[in-house]
């Protein structure tokens, strides 16, 4: 029992939880696209990223709580 390696089951919630959060993925593929061609670098996906990476988060949390012993 002791030389099993723990798996990590965030990671696994994670990746189901990605259709919950299609909407701001879209959102920011969308807002990849449209930067593509800035040579200044000013513009930027970072309120897209965090949106979507929340959205995940908040589908995830009560399930994984769940998980912890």
């Amino acid at each position: 029992m002791g030389d099993v390696e723990p798996v990590d089951q965030k990671k696994y919630l994670e990746d189901s939880s990605k259709p919950k959060c299609v909407r701001p993925l879209i959102e920011y593929q969308a807002c990849v696209k449209r930067i593509e061609g800035d040579e200044t670098r000013e513009k930027h996906c970072t309120g897209q990223y965090f949106d979507y990476w929340h959205c995940i988060d908040r589908a995830v949390a009560p399930k994984l709580f769940d998980k912890l012993k």
